[in-house]
C-alpha cells in the first residue's frame, strides 16, 4: 500500500505538548487554548464540517502517537455507553457548565474579587507549583481566567491519556465535548444525525 504523504497539520500534536509547557512556566499562555475551543466551531458554523476533529486536532493526533511510538494503550474496546448520547451529551452539560464556572469566577475578579491562583486536577486537586504567575503581570481577571482555563484543558488531556492507556487511543473522541458541539451544529446545518467520532 502507498503511504500517504504528510501534511503540515499531521504534526499539530507537537503544539499540544509545547500548549502545555507554555503554560506551566506561564499561565497566560493558557489563552492561547481558545483557538481549540473557537476553530472547531467556526469550521462547524460556517463550514458545516468536522475538518477540525479529522485533521488540525492536536490531542486527537498526541493520542493516536503516543500509542504507535511507545505502545501504551491496551488497545480494549471502547465501552458503549461511553459514545452513548446520554453520556455523550450529559458530559457536554458538565463541561459547560465547569466552563461557565471559570466564566463566572473571572467575571467576580474583574468586578474586585481577589485573584486566586491556582491549578486544579479533575476540578478538585490543587497542583503544588507556584511559579506559572508573576503577580501584576497581566490584569487580575485576565489571569484568573488563565488558571481555571488550565486546569480544564490539562484535566481534559489527563482524562484522554487514561482512556487512551485503557482502551483505543482515542477513546476521548468519542465523547470529546467539543466533537459533540460541533456534530450537533452539523447536524442541525445538515439537518439529519450523523454518528458520533470514531475512538
Amino acid at each position: 500500500m502507498k503511504k500517504q504523504p504528510k501534511h503540515w497539520y499531521d504534526y499539530l500534536w507537537i503544539w499540544t505538548i509545547v500548549y502545555f509547557i507554555l503554560g506551566f512556566f506561564n499561565i497566560l499562555f493558557a489563552w492561547l487554548g481558545m483557538i481549540d475551543f473557537l476553530v472547531p466551531l467556526l469550521f462547524a458554523v460556517f463550514g458545516g464540517n468536522k475538518f477540525f476533529c479529522h485533521h488540525l486536532c492536536g490531542r486527537s493526533q498526541l493520542l493516536t502517537v503516543l500509542p504507535k511510538k511507545f505502545g501504551c494503550s491496551r488497545q480494549k474496546p471502547t465501552p458503549n455507553w461511553m459514545a452513548s448520547k446520554p453520556f455523550r451529551y450529559g458530559f457536554l452539560i458538565f463541561f459547560l457548565t465547569m466552563f461557565g464556572n471559570i466564566v463566572y469566577q473571572t467575571w467576580r475578579v474583574f468586578g474586585g474579587a481577589t485573584l486566586r491562583e491556582a491549578i486544579k486536577l479533575f476540578w478538585t486537586f490543587r497542583v503544588p507549583w507556584g511559579w506559572a504567575y508573576t503577580a501584576g503581570s497581566a490584569p487580575d481577571w485576565v489571569a484568573q481566567y488563565a488558571f481555571g482555563f488550565y486546569s480544564l484543558m490539562l484535566t481534559s488531556a489527563l482524562i484522554g491519556l487514561i482512556l487512551m492507556v485503557l482502551f483505543k487511543p482515542r477513546t476521548w473522541c468519542s465523547f470529546c465535548p467539543m466533537g459533540s458541539m460541533t456534530q450537533l451544529i452539523c447536524q442541525l446545518r445538515a439537518g439529519k444525525a450523523q454518528p458520533p467520532e470514531e475512538p
